[in-house]
């Protein structure tokens, strides 16, 4: 694509102004950071960020061979120039010219919401898949193009990045993407060039609010995946159990349905009971708005993710597929990595590998297990460090008044003392005025050894804060880590096997 022909088409997102420096340049694609470019088809978008500006970097990336650059203001650089404001988001609107506006090629479903988006992405992959559609994939988790995965980045990846990747699952024949949308990801412009057809919302709890600065801020973030991301005809599911899900009910009546596990009487909502809960799964009945009821059997254990299901009924119910691709979909979703991921052992041990880093999310995942387990219950958990240091006391209390032992550990620390935030957690556990045994054990590594030493048959263990991730950050660096990892380690070190 002709420099010119890319200005024009940014029109209509913006008012840019155009610098052509004598001339008109083929560009192929976008970079934002200046190491990456390496040939002379690339727009070189400068971003400001927290810590640099990639203004700064606009001679490197034209000393490298970039065609142009995408900026905020004129730069002494002797190569064309889009300035434009919003660098973040436009440079979305500008990859997506570049790759042939790939979100319009698939039909997208954007959920979001604080607690659950990675488990109905699975979820609804799989119904996509009983269906015999091919679906892609965005998230926590991995990264899905519609054959391969590939482990994610970030929930909700730079707008450059997530283009790209739209573009590769509509080359590999995929017809659907289903895309968490993180608050980041959408205060930041970052899904600037995406547009949905179906839009999901599963809860709101405190999360993220060293960036949001309140829960107000934070729930008008996520209600921008409503306002500035969704097509004409959009349609949506949202969680009347939730505050701020009815609120959005409120707003956008008509295009969204409500569903609730506890409103059975609602008739123009989506209910579910569940008929069935051990630590193999569920059966669930679900109830549609004008009498309809069916059951559905899932894999998966725990009220929120009943909730969860639930959520992924009512949109597949939007895509009009039918009762028996869903139940199908729901029943072969397999365990989602790092979200009550089970490990059960052959001395009688349950391990499970759990996400949870929020009061919200610990408070659900040790109230499944209380349910479910006749044992004792080990809980296993650190703070992130520069992340909501106000839930730290809150997760420690919540953790010694539900659980029968606690070990404080290290989560990613970044730029704070690991010292430091394990006494943060500390003192809630201190204030809740409970017996709990409890200990200290800053190596991640030998918490999870002494912790799944100490529980014997019958009991379980969460292993909660990092899920799915393969490191450990501190400060500017990354210590590879999996809490998967060790658990499989510390049974073989035993002679135990993981039963199916």
């Amino acid at each position: 694509m002709k420099l010119s022909e890319l200005f024009e088409g940014l029109k209509k997102y913006g008012a840019p102004s155009l610098i052509p420096c004598g001339c008109d340049p083929d560009v192929t694609h976008l970079e934002y950071d200046s190491r990456e470019v390496s040939d002379c088809g690339v727009l070189f978008a400068c971003v400001p960020g927290e810590h640099t500006d990639g203004h700064d970097f606009a001679g490197t990336a034209a000393a490298r061979g970039a065609a142009a650059l995408l900026c905020e203001r004129p730069l002494s650089a002797e190569v064309p120039q889009i300035v434009m404001s919003g660098v973040r988001g436009a440079m979305g609107f500008a990859s997506s010219l570049l790759y042939g506006v790939p979100s319009g090629k698939l039909k997208m479903a954007g959920l979001t919401g604080t607690n659950g988006k990675t488990t109905a992405a699975y979820i609804i992959r799989s119904i996509l898949r009983a269906s015999g559609a091919a679906a892609g994939m965005m998230g926590t988790v991995v990264y899905d193009d519609g054959r391969n995965e590939s482990p994610a980045g970030h929930t909700t990846p730079e707008g450059p990045d997530i283009q790209r990747l739209l573009a590769k699952m509509a080359a590999n024949g995929a017809s659907y993407c289903v895309m968490e949308a993180s608050s980041h990801g959408l205060e930041q412009g970052r899904l600037d060039g995406c547009r949905f057809c179906l839009a999901g919302f599963s809860n709101l709890t405190p999360e993220h609010l060293e960036f949001h600065r309140d829960m107000e801020c934070y729930f008008m973030a996520k209600r921008k995946l409503f306002t500035d991301y969704m097509n004409e005809d959009w349609r949506g599911a949202a969680n009347a159990d939730d505050d701020y899900g009815r609120r959005l009910l409120d707003e956008f009546a008509g295009r969204l349905s409500g569903y609730s596990l506890t409103d059975s009487g609602r008739g123009d909502f989506y209910t579910a009971s569940i008929l069935r809960m051990d630590i193999d799964g569920m059966s669930l009945g679900i109830k549609t708005p004008g009498g309809g009821s069916y059951t559905v059997d899932s894999p998966l254990t725990g009220s929120h993710n009943a909730s969860n299901i639930l959520e992924s009924v009512v949109l597949a119910d939007l895509l009009m597929f039918d009762r028996d691709t869903i139940r199908l979909g729901i029943s072969a979703c397999p365990q989602v990595p790092g979200r009550l991921e089970r490990y059960s052992f052959s001395n009688g041990v349950t391990v499970f590998v759990d996400f949870a880093h929020s009061s919200d999310g610990m408070e659900k995942a040790i109230g499944t297990l209380r349910g479910l387990i006749k044992g004792r219950i080990h809980v296993l958990w650190g703070a992130g460090g520069d992340r909501t240091p106000v839930k730290r006391p809150v997760v420690g209390e919540l953790m010694a008044r539900l659980a029968d032992h606690v070990v404080i550990s290290t989560d990613n620390p970044r730029s704070e003392s690991p010292a430091d935030i394990a006494r943060d957690v500390e003192a809630g556990v201190l204030r809740s005025g409970s017996n709990v045994r409890y200990e200290t054990i800053l190596d991640r590594g030998e918490a999870i050894d002494y912790i799944l030493s100490s529980a014997g048959g019958g009991d379980a263990v969460l292993i909660a804060g990092k899920g799915p991730e393969r490191c450990i950050e501190y400060g500017t660096y990354k210590v590879p880590f999996a809490d998967s990892d060790a658990v499989a380690e510390w049974g073989r070190s035993h002679g135990l096997e993981i039963l199916p």
